[in-house]
């Protein structure tokens, strides 16, 4: 058994030329693409609501501890936000429709949309502390599916998971956890 590495680059010349219609995915490619875009679509779902709810929060929020709390919750936003735009551009590379029908988003979530009374700075840090809890518990789940079946999605969430990971750091330290 030789570890020697030849690579036929005259036979992945022809099938590229073949196959040109197919984008980015070749015959390497190792999961179920429709799978993979419906997935994806669920993590748009997920992070635009996310960027609704600490979009309203952060504009809601009262009290002593507002500039803080909202600030934090700006942040956030914009990064559920760029989180949302990078899973679509995935699913466009994939040769899928990214969804943002307005009437599917919610019910596509992994997470949930809350309304706190605007003075309760608190409840609105745990109810997206437990949101981020949720979506990086169902990420790791994704990421685990995809394996190697799917490297550059597999990365993609393992990125999104990290930034995931930050904001529940974040979360917890105002809280005072």
């Amino acid at each position: 058994m030789s570890d020697d590495f030849v690579l036929d680059v005259t036979r992945i010349r022809e099938q590229a030329r073949q196959k040109m219609a197919e984008g980015p995915v070749t015959e390497g490619y190792g999961k179920d693409r429709e799978r993979v875009v419906e997935i994806l679509n669920d993590v748009i779902a997920t992070e635009v609501v996310c960027w609704l709810r600490y979009t309203r929060h952060a504009i809601s929020a009262v009290g002593v501890d507002r500039a803080q709390v909202s600030a934090e919750f700006t942040e956030h936003a914009k990064e559920e936000l760029d989180h949302a735009l990078r899973a679509a551009e995935r699913v466009s590379q994939l040769g899928g429709e990214p969804e943002f029908d307005p009437a599917r988003l919610a019910e596509r979530a992994h997470t949930d949309y809350t309304t706190p009374a605007d003075h309760d700075l608190q409840q609105m840090l745990r109810d997206n502390l437990e949101a981020e809890r949720i979506v990086i518990a169902t990420y790791q789940e994704i990421i685990r599916w995809l394996g190697e079946g799917d490297p550059t999605t597999r990365r993609l969430m393992e990125s999104i998971m990290e930034e995931e990971e930050e904001h529940a750091d974040d979360l917890l330290d105002l809280l005072g956890g």
